[in-house]
Formats: C-alpha cells, structure tokens, sequence
C-alpha cells in the first residue's frame, strides 16, 4: 500500500518537475512513509511513497522494465501475484524481484491494457509507456484504493489523494455545489465528481488512458445480477452445496489475503462479518492472530462483549482503543483532512483512532469484514425495503405497518412510534415500486434534510439540479430487470460503499496511519458469485445474510452466527457540545464564519446549534445536519483557506 502522484503534459525544467512532484508526493507521505522516489523526464513525472509490505527489499518504485521504456508507479496489493507470476515466467518473462509490482509490469507487456482482467487485488496504479506515448491510469473493481485526476494548461495530473493535486501552482480547492448536493442527498458524490471543482475521481472498474491525441476512459468491470425470473441452474443447487461453495471461495480470498512479507492482524467488532474472516484466518493458519477493535463507554454504541467472546473463543492477542465523544470531537479536524470531503456521520473517527493503535503496535497490515453487507444483503435497508413492498400491496393494512419496529431493535426511539407514525415515515404507501431508487428513498429523504440549512446563494447555483435524477439516469440499462433485492444490493455495492465505506471509513482512516485494510469479502470471485445467488438465499424471512451463516457453520460460536444485524456507530452530535467541546465547534459554526464561507444560512444553522445545546438528543435527521455543516465548513478550513494562504505566501508559477 502506497501513495502515487505524477502528471503528463508539457511541464517545466527537470529541476522544476522534481521539486513539484516531490512536494507532491511529501504531502501524502502518510501513506507511504518507508521510502520515497521519483521519476522525471521532459514528458512525464511519476512518484511514489512506499509502504513495505511485499519483498521490502526488491519493490522499489517508480520500477521500470529492463531497458526502461515502460515505467509503473502502483498503489495497493495483488493478491494473485504468485499464479501470476508463475503463468509468466513459463511465457519467457524474467524477473527480478518477488515484488507484485514486477508481476503487473510483466503482465503489461504481455498483454497491454488488458492486463487488469487478470488482477486480482485492490490497486490504483499508473503505467508511462514511452514507446506509444502513452499513460495507463487503472483503478480496482470494487473501489478499494482511491485515484483522482485533474486538467490544466494541457497537463494532466493524478494522485492518490486530493491534497497532492492542490501543490500544483493554478490549482485551487473550490467547493462544488453539485457534489455538496450529492452528500447531503448519498452521504457521497457521485462519481467521477468529487467536492473540489474541476477535480474528478476515476471510477472503480475504470481506466483512463491518455496519449497525444487526447484521454478516453473507458470500464473494464462491472456488477450485474440475473433477470429476476432467471437464476438458470441456481434454482436446482442445493442450499448445501451453495453454502459449501460460498465458504470455499472466502476461505481462498482469506488465504491469498494473508500473503504478506511483514505481520497481519485482523480487525475484530464484535459483529459477524470481522468474526467470519477472524475465523478463518486461524482456521487457514492456527498462528498467534493479533487482532483490534473500537470500544465505546456508551453502551448504546459498544460491542465489547461479542468482541471478547470471539477473543477467547479463538485465542487471539487482542488490543482495544476506547473512544469516547471527547476523542471523536478532538479527531475531528483530522479526520476532515483525510476525508478530503464533507461528512454526515462521525463514524470515521473511531477507525481513525484504531488504526492509530494498530500503527503503534507495529502492524501495516489488516484484515477487514467489510463488503459482506453489500455482497449478502446483510443491512437493514434490504429488509427494509422488502417490508415497504409488502406494506405498498395493502396500503390500508392496520397491521402491515407494525412490522417495521422489527426492523430496528438497537434504535429505541423507533420502537416506541406507533404504527401510523411508523408506515409515514417509511412512506411505503405513497413510494412508486416502480422507481428504481424505492429501496433507498426513505434514507434519501432523511439525509436531504441537511439540504435545507443550504443558503440562498447555493440554493441558485442548485436550481433545477436534480440528484436523484442524475443516480437513476446512471443506473444500467438491464437494472430494472433485476430482482428488488439485487437492485438495492446494486445501489449499495456500486454507489455507497466505494463512494462511503471504503473511502471515508476506510482506506482514508486505516492509510492516514499507514495502515492496509484487505478485503477478502470484496475479492471479485466472491462478489460475482454472491450475486447470482438467489435473493430468498440471502433474506430468510428476515433473516440477513443467510446463505453466509449457513456457510459458516461450525466455524464461530452459535451466538456469535445468529446474532442480529447491528451496524456500526458512533456518537454523534453530543460529541461537539458542553463543557469538553473544543473551540473550533463555536468559531467554525458562527454566524459571522457560516456567512463568511457562505454555504449555509447563518441564522438557520444558529437555530440547529440552539438545539443541540438545549436538548439531550437530536432526530436522526438533525444529527447529519450538525455533522454535515460542521464537517463541510472544517473542510473549507483545512482546503479552500489553506490553499489559498499557500497561494498568497507563495509567488504564482504559471503551468506552461
């Protein structure tokens, strides 16, 4: 795992090239803090901050072919580096070190663009092939690792993270208010917008490829289900037979997941999913497994007691960091700077903080459950969603309705709701079925309401901008033949959980501190098998996830395998008020800095933090509005006011 930067195009002197490319790759240095280098010609600069983690020695980046025509710089990990190389070397190839990095190489050579068909692994990475002039930009199919580009004065720049894009001279962060629309309507823009104008993301499954004659960006992959009346064979195979194959494929994604020069831990919440890969780590190698969790003094939020049942049950070195409102609130600002955007939930901090602890225990390496939620229809939503249709047919019904306190048994508010109030607020009466979003129309409801705290100036910019309009006219032409299940998985996995989890809550927190987070729910072989699974395997009733319970059986403790869905979450918007509140909470949310930077209506943010200050609790609602005008005006704070003091310090050096 690693930090990248470069850019193509017309540049300056050498000299000048290798000065801005090493700032560049200085300001991400978090990422890769074991060794840093370069390469610079009159066409191309490329740079790379490294995080040793396979062939320490030999994996020196930017690494070139033997007689220096092609170069690679590649943030990530190949997980099928092994059979890779292998199959290459049997084709002639000659290889020089154990590195991943050699093995991508050679698979360029070999095969040119196509080469990522055959790559397993989370990657961004970039290939300079002199000999056509031409550069490869290629992002993993799930959107593990991030990759951002820009255009100016005929160069184009690209990064791992924003923060390197705004070193170059003429590049500036400017909020775009289509993509501050975007998260107060998904928690995320879509991509390939991002909230810095004129910055853009490339899609996961996507490569750009830019030569004299321009750019084109084009996907290599993409999630798909079957037709809703269409699992051919499926149907036939036996729930058995399913589940065993189920836990053979994770059980490889697991192993190749572990290949590794240094130590791997694993991260361990309490929930099922971090207990099914934990599991199976010390069911492939029975080792002395270090693993890490959250804990939380509220017991509202904390899971310790699953935790400590999955430790003693597997024997594991454990390690905890207990984060309280007082932590998140101090992180905070650090956690915006990592972000890179505005944020609706205070969720990443705690992630901040545990990967600060496995950093100082020495660890560079994890292993995460995240992606079983998406890939077996493990969230809420899904059965959400299921209840809401079922509800849709008997819009009358008395008793339909009552169903949804089912849902949510770790919100008590919600159980207390009467059954009227309960089918209003999931609207399953008034939603089309037919709309492709109905899955996720009462969520998007309920983070729009952030949208209102908007000022009149973003309000004009926004007129006649439509969110969901733009998400249902990106959605695949085969999508409304898919099963509803697969269609709310689909606006998950492709949509939430690059643009969010994997981002937010994920490489951004665990590589602030030089930390790999690996995925084994998120190997493609997995994803593309959960998904022609069909839909009465994964929702039981209302029972999630059921095909993967199924598949481990015998391999975690029984209450640990039946144990009800319940996300993960933090502390909210009591993190930011009474005595222990820091400062920057009042100054950054003050009428005068709120009309300064000039997103919000000063007078109705005032009324929000009134109400925080005097009531206990706030509507869910309400609590994303806190976080999400806080976090967006911490944003301008650490990106449009830094860059803009670096700017006035510093004397403006014109991009050729």
């Amino acid at each position: 795992m690693c930090g990248i930067a470069g850019y193509i195009g017309p540049g300056d002197s050498l000299s000048s090239s290798r000065k801005l490319i090493q700032q560049m790759i200085g300001v991400i240095a978090h990422r890769g803090p074991d060794e840093q280098d370069i390469y610079c010609d009159r066409e191309i600069a490329l740079g790379h901050a490294r995080l040793s983690i396979i062939d320490p020695a030999g994996g020196k980046q930017p690494m070139s072919n033997a007689d220096k025509t092609v170069w690679l710089i590649f943030n990530g990990e190949i997980f099928n580096h092994v059979e890779i190389r292998q199959d290459l070397t049997l084709r002639g190839h000659v290889f020089r070190t154990k590195s991943d990095t050699e093995v991508i190489l050679n698979l360029y050579l070999e095969k040119g663009e196509e080469c990522v068909n055959d790559l397993n692994g989370d990657f961004s990475f970039a290939i300079w092939d002199s000999r056509r002039k031409k550069l490869v930009l290629a992002r993993d199919r799930m959107g593990v690792r991030p990759l951002f580009y820009t255009e100016l004065g005929g160069r184009l720049t690209f990064a791992s993270e924003v923060k390197s894009l705004l070193k170059v001279p003429g590049i500036n962060a400017e909020l775009d208010p289509i993509a501050l629309d975007q998260i107060f309507s998904f928690w995320f823009p879509l991509a390939p917008r991002t909230p810095f104008k004129g910055v853009f993301e490339l899609p996961p499954g996507h490569m750009l490829v830019a030569t004299p004659g321009g750019k084109h960006i084009r996907p290599y992959w993409s999630l798909a289900f079957p037709d809703a009346d269409d699992h051919g064979s499926w149907d036939q195979r036996s729930e058995k037979t399913i589940a065993e194959e189920c836990r053979e494929l994770l059980f490889d994604a697991t192993r190749i997941r572990l290949r590794s020069d240094v130590p791997v831990g694993a991260y361990l919440s309490g929930g099922l999913d971090s207990s099914i890969i934990t599991a199976a780590v010390k069911h492939i190698s029975p080792r002395n497994l270090r693993t890490f969790s959250v804990t939380f003094k509220s017991e509202e939020f904390d899971e310790r007691e699953f935790q400590q049942e999955m430790v003693q049950a597997l024997d594991t070195r454990h390690e905890e960091v207990l984060c309280d409102a007082a932590d998140i609130a101090r992180m905070f600002p650090k956690v915006i700077h990592h972000t890179e955007q505005p944020v609706l939930r205070t969720a990443p901090a705690p992630l901040f903080a545990l990967s600060d602890l496995v950093h100082q225990k020495g660890y560079k390496v994890v292993l995460t459950g995240e992606g079983a939620d998406e890939v077996f229809a493990g969230y809420d939503i899904f059965k959400e969603a299921k209840l809401r249709r079922f509800c849709a047919r008997q819009p009358h019904s008395k008793y339909r309705p009552m169903l949804f306190q089912r849902l949510y048994p770790y919100l008590p508010r919600l159980q207390n709701q009467s059954h009227t109030t309960l089918a209003a607020f999931f609207n399953s009466a008034h939603d089309s079925l037919d709309d492709p979003l109905f899955s996720h129309l009462p969520r998007f409801r309920s983070t729009r309401g952030t949208r209102n705290f908007l000022s009149s100036d973003m309000r004009e910019k926004l007129a006649g901008y439509d969110a969901l309009g733009e998400m249902r006219e990106s959605l695949p032409a085969d999508f409304t033949r898919w099963h509803p299940l697969s269609q709310a998985q689909y606006l998950e996995t492709v949509f939430l959980l690059p643009g969010y989890i994997l981002s937010s809550q994920g490489d951004r927190m665990s590589m602030a501190h030089a930390v790999e987070g690996r995925y084994p729910f998120l190997d493609h072989r997995l994803v593309e098998f959960a998904s022609r699974i069909p839909p009465a395997m994964k929702i039981r009733g209302m029972c999630e996830k059921h095909i993967l319970r199924e598949s481990m059986k015998g391999l975690l403790p029984t209450n640990i395998r039946q144990r009800p869905k319940q996300p993960y979450r933090a502390p909210e918007s009591d993190c930011f008020t009474g005595r222990s509140a820091p400062s920057y909470v009042e100054s950054e949310l003050s009428m005068s800095k709120i009309d300064a930077c000039g997103y919000f209506h000063s007078t109705a943010v005032e009324k929000l933090t009134n109400k925080r200050r005097l009531r206990s609790t706030l509507s869910m609602r309400d609590n994303m509005a806190f976080v999400g005008i806080l976090s967006t005006q911490l944003w301008h704070r650490e990106f449009v006011e830094a860059t803009q003091t670096s700017a006035i310090n510093q004397p403006h050096r014109a991009v050729a």
